[in-house]
């Protein structure tokens, strides 16, 4: 989460690309061109007006079922004498007209609702869970019983998590990090004074105005910012076996995987936090780069981790993917401010919040405060930047997601930080949302915005927030948080009209006062939808049909199966060729009118035939007559989408019977 970022309506939305041919500065011009957003909820939405509270608040779902929810643990769970207290205070007046809109609870008493819960992954049966004070593991072999395997307290900021083989990576930003996972702070020695910042450091420069930070600590060799190593061989007592320091810590990592080097995984570090001072790590230096070329601003941290030593990984780069290709400044990309009259104040660029990969296609999108941009990672220790994208609808780009076949990219915007309302009926529908862009020769070009329709109140912190693919073939569907929004699935299937198919969501954690809570992320894993909520646990959901979504759709993808998932590295997903496959298909060209239904009669009762097991020769052989037929049409779809079906249904129809 981030500073609040301030915000005016604005009705254009157009996206500026940046080649590197040319200075990004001379093409922040034009705002004319309109793409779709999606409509705004009724009242009458399930969702609204749902009753309050932290374990017994109202719910709403559709194409979503709840299974379980499991509260956070001794030591992470909310203090309920605490919030008792909190809910006993008076309810303040309502500010005079005029005044800015409430900035959540920044001042003031606040209930403690215990350690965020933040992101996840995922290796075989077991569940990660990060969390600012540390992390949980969960045995998930059995998805509607998940119990609690091991609770790991150490904190150091959000604590987002990985996963590789036996390795664990947890992200570690805030100065309570000490190197030990100690909780005991850092005593400050005798006469010290706290060390101020670096004079020339602006790294506040682009943040709201809000309760005044305290000044720095004094430096300690016990702290850590940085990447911590855990050694997850058994996940009941994992063991930190190194950590590596950066100047600016971790708010967030990304592994990526070289398919050219089976000995390494890389590391892509986004630090977000002021430099530290050069007493506490040498070399550190957060000056402008026109003074020190050296400076830890504008760049990401690149880590390399050999498997077979662990303890042996270090920083190889910090590269400079900001660069103006024609000046050579290092603060080359969007400078922070608005885009012009009635557009979004916009957050400078010289950071990633969050860099999603995908190692199969050598790419990776970074979601970059000021900006979106495309990076080549052929050489993941040296990544090259490729195009970048700014919108004046945006004001902190947050994080990114691939389209399977990776022609689409979809951007979320943090407005307002994470910690603000910004899903009310008065918040416009294109702030705070979802940027879904085609991605064509390297080159991004904006579609349409998403965001989740239903208006939640002025005490539910909502925004765009972490989510992942559901392996559904033939469509582009994503599971999204939306915080105190709940969960919202979206499909993006048609770049250029996005619609929600599916949603659950929660009353406010407290009904009076503003509170933080909601789903910090949703991901898909091995048939299973599973959510971080911020206060009140972990909760697994699976998907059930409804209008926009079958049996045998959710079937199809119940079949992807993966060792372990990290969303920020994508996997590319492969379905097997076969019945339950080509069903999903045959539902979605029905859905779609692509063919007519006497064609869809007969190709149901081939399929249903050939699957038989007393099917005879001839039962395949019409499957193959009908799939050549298939095939043959396919290049005359209504859409692309209907074309790529028809292709992929003809060959399961074609191959059937075969041996191949």
């Amino acid at each position: 989460m981030i500073a609040e970022m301030t915000s005016r309506f604005s009705r254009s939305t157009v996206t500026i690309g940046v080649a590197l041919s040319f200075s990004f500065a001379a093409i922040c011009s034009g705002q004319n061109n309109s793409v779709y957003t999606n409509p705004r909820a009724g009242s009458d939405d399930p969702r609204v007006g749902l009753k309050a509270g932290l374990y017994d608040a109202g719910e709403a779902s559709f194409g979503m079922q709840r299974l379980i929810s499991l509260p956070k643990p001794a030591g992470f769970a909310p203090d309920l004498a605490s919030i008792a207290a909190f809910d006993a205070l008076p309810t303040p007046p309502p500010p005079p007209e005029g005044t800015p809109p409430p900035r959540g609870p920044q001042g003031g008493p606040r209930a403690n609702y215990g350690g965020t819960n933040s992101d996840l992954a995922f290796h075989g049966t077991t569940l990660f869970v990060g969390n600012y004070s540390g992390m949980n593991f969960y045995d998930i072999s059995n998805p509607a019983k998940i119990k609690l395997i091991t609770s790991v307290v150490c904190p150091g900021g959000q604590g987002d998590v990985s996963v590789y083989g036996h390795l664990l990576f947890m992200s570690v930003e805030a100065a309570n990090g000490r190197l030990d996972c100690g909780t005991q702070g850092f005593p400050t020695p005798a006469g010290a004074a706290p060390t101020p910042p670096p004079a020339a450091d602006p790294a506040a420069a682009d943040a709201a105005p809000g309760p005044r930070r305290p000044p720095p600590p004094p430096p300690s060799p016990d702290r850590i910012k940085g990447i911590r190593i855990f050694d997850i061989t058994d996940v009941s007592q994992p063991k930190q076996v190194a950590e590596v320091q950066t100047c600016r810590g971790s708010h967030t990592h990304t592994l990526v995987v070289d398919p050219k080097d089976k000995d390494n995984i890389y590391v892509y570090i986004s630090g977000s936090a002021g430099v530290r001072p050069s007493e506490e790590l040498a070399g550190c230096s957060g000056a402008d780069p026109d003074k020190d070329p050296d400076t830890a601003l504008f760049t990401i941290v690149v880590i390399k981790v050999p498997l077979a030593h662990p303890e042996r990984a270090k920083v190889v780069a910090s590269p400079r993917i900001f660069t103006d290709p024609e000046t050579g400044n290092m603060n080359g990309l969007w400078k922070g401010g608005n885009h012009g009259e009635g557009t979004q104040t916009t957050s400078m660029t010289r950071g990633c919040h969050d860099i999603t990969v995908r190692s199969d296609l050598g790419l990776a999108a970074g979601a970059c405060s000021g900006n979106g941009i495309l990076l080549n990672i052929s050489d993941p220790v040296h990544p090259v930047r490729i195009d970048a994208v700014t919108d004046p609808n945006y004001a902190f780009w947050h994080s990114a997601n691939f389209s399977n076949d990776g022609t689409k990219v979809l951007f979320t915007d943090e407005w307002g930080g994470g910690g603000q309302p910004r899903c009310r009926a008065t918040d416009p529908m294109n702030w705070g949302a979802d940027a879904i862009f085609n991605l064509k020769n390297g080159k991004l070009t904006l579609a349409s915005y998403y965001k989740m329709p239903a208006p939640q109140s002025e005490l539910e912190n909502c925004v765009a927030h972490n989510g992942s693919l559901i392996p559904i073939p033939g469509r582009d569907v994503e599971v999204q948080s939306w915080y105190q929004g709940g969960v919202s699935i979206v499909d993006f299937t048609d770049i250029t009209h996005t619609v929600e198919i599916g949603y659950f969501d929660r009353g406010p954690v407290d009904g009076i006062k503003h509170a933080m809570g909601g789903q910090w992320s949703t991901y898909w894993y091995n048939g299973y939808i599973y959510g971080s909520e911020i206060a009140r646990g972990v909760d697994v959901f699976k998907l059930v049909p409804n209008k926009y979504l079958t049996q045998n759709e959710i079937d199809a993808a119940t079949q992807v199966h993966v060792a372990e998932l990290n969303v920020q590295n994508q996997d590319k997903f492969v379905w097997p060729a076969n019945f339950v496959t080509a069903k999903a298909y045959l539902d979605q060209l029905a859905r779609s009118n692509a063919l007519d239904s006497k064609r869809l009669a007969a190709l149901n009762d081939a399929i249903t035939k050939a699957e038989a097991s007393n099917s005879k020769p001839k039962d395949v052989a019409q499957l193959h007559t009908l799939g050549a037929s298939l095939e043959k049409d396919a290049g005359s779809a209504k859409t692309p989408a209907d074309s790529y079906r028809m292709h992929a249904l003809a060959g399961i129809m074609t191959q059937s019977g075969t041996g191949k």
